[in-house]
């Protein structure tokens, strides 16, 4: 421990790191990152900690090694909501701890610093967000090369997808069920319009117009938090996503089959007529809506989007060589490798990098098309092809995600 803290009260340096621990956690940190980087930071402050983290609660084990053992044993149970990606507060409380452990701000003034982070979100950053769902959806239905009338439904669709996420924010009975209603309006919106305007391609609209809600990253973080040994977290994670799968189809056949009671026939064709320059479109404006949706700071959007960009382009390009399974694995350890080699030379999250480097690539549609074909056609047999690309996917990314770690250690755990 430094000098400058042998004189701060114990219960003042647990404060902080305590309120440290529940600003990453909000901010979407993984299990083992977030455990490592309260065990560093503490140990800095002349702490000995012992953090178990899990998506929805921390226990955080305190001792002070100056004192003898036992004496100064402290336990704090916290009990946290499962936290969102907001890299600019993530950079920020960064920030904040960094200037604390180097002796650069107060422990009082760092502590202060992290309780400001928790504002509420100003009018216009709902409204932009609210936007950026849009803005995504149909940029998804775009990168699928899907004509112009389904691209502009899903772009519709996915802005009052945004409009229910923001009602459902200060509404916790709403917010429980936000996923199933969203779903529900999305396949409404859908098959009205396959009906009465023009013929989509139904379950692909509605899937690009929920692509937000998907939980390919909380699968994908589910995964690497077993394989890291983070037994209890990536269990409770991967039970979230299969909850959140579950409730999105709920409410897609539920609007399913109010249509086929209700005599209403949907239009159904397959069809992608679109020309390259759509799907080069679709990308810019894609990452563009990921950089807003990450909550990233204005000055770090460049950085965002252009991780989104290469996460797309690397398998696009090595997959039409080497098969897509191939050019996922090769996106995820170059984009965990950049952001590793990015942490050390920026000292800054390498999570900047590495987590809007994979959203494009993470199983979320594909695990949600599995689920729905295999209960619109009750076959267990029809969905099994999707669900296997589900685990190729899977697999594909955690091993990228490992022999990138290999390949560029961190000296940072965010």
């Amino acid at each position: 421990m430094s000098e400058g803290f042998q004189t701060i009260g114990y219960a003042a340096r647990i404060a902080f790191v305590v309120e440290l621990a529940e600003r990453l956690h909000t901010y979407g940190t993984t299990a083992q990152r977030l455990e490592g980087a309260l065990i560093l930071v503490s140990q800095k402050l002349g702490l000995d900690c012992e953090p178990i983290a899990n998506p929805t609660g921390m226990v955080l084990s305190f001792s002070d090694p100056a004192r003898p053992p036992g004496d100064s044993d402290t336990t704090r149970v916290i009990r946290v909501p499962p936290g969102d990606n907001d890299l600019a507060k993530l950079c920020e409380a960064d920030r904040i701890a960094e200037d604390v452990v180097a002796g650069r701000v107060g422990l009082a003034e760092g502590y202060a610093a992290l309780r400001a982070l928790d504002r509420p979100p100003l009018p216009r950053e709902k409204i932009m967000l609210a936007l950026a769902f849009g803005l995504a959806s149909a940029s998804v239905a775009g990168l699928l090369r899907l004509p112009w009338l389904d691209i502009g439904t899903a772009g519709l669709i996915g802005l009052l997808v945004g409009v229910v996420d923001w009602v459902s924010a200060s509404r916790p009975r709403l917010r429980e069920a936000s996923e199933a209603i969203s779903a529900m309006l999305a396949a409404t919106v859908a098959i009205l319009v396959a009906k009465f305007v023009g013929p989509l391609n139904l379950n692909t609209v509605v899937i690009a117009a929920l692509i937000v809600l998907m939980p390919g990253m909380s699968l994908t973080n589910a995964v690497n938090e077993l394989t890291s040994q983070n037994l209890i977290s990536g269990t409770a994670r991967f039970a979230g996503a299969i909850s959140t799968m579950l409730k999105l189809t709920v409410g897609t056949m539920i609007a399913l089959t109010a249509a086929q009671v209700l005599g209403v026939d949907p239009q159904v064709r397959a069809l992608r007529p679109q020309p390259d320059w759509v799907e080069w479109g679709a990308l810019l404006t894609g990452v563009l809506a990921f950089a807003v949706l990450f909550r990233a700071a204005r000055r770090d959007y460049p950085l965002v989007m252009a991780a989104a960009m290469v996460g797309y382009l690397i398998p696009r390009l090595v997959g039409d060589s080497w098969g897509s399974t191939a050019g996922i694995f090769i996106s995820a350890l170059v984009l965990t490798a950049a952001g590793n080699a990015y942490a050390r030379w920026a000292q800054r999250p390498g999570a900047l990098v590495r987590v809007p480097g994979i959203i494009l690539m993470v199983p979320g549609s594909a695990s949600v098309r599995s689920v729905l074909t295999l209960i619109q056609q009750q076959d267990l047999a029809a969905g099994q092809q999707a669900a296997l690309a589900v685990v190729n996917i899977l697999l594909a990314l955690i091993a990228g995600l490992l022999f990138g770690n290999l390949l560029m250690p961190t000296r940072r755990n965010l």
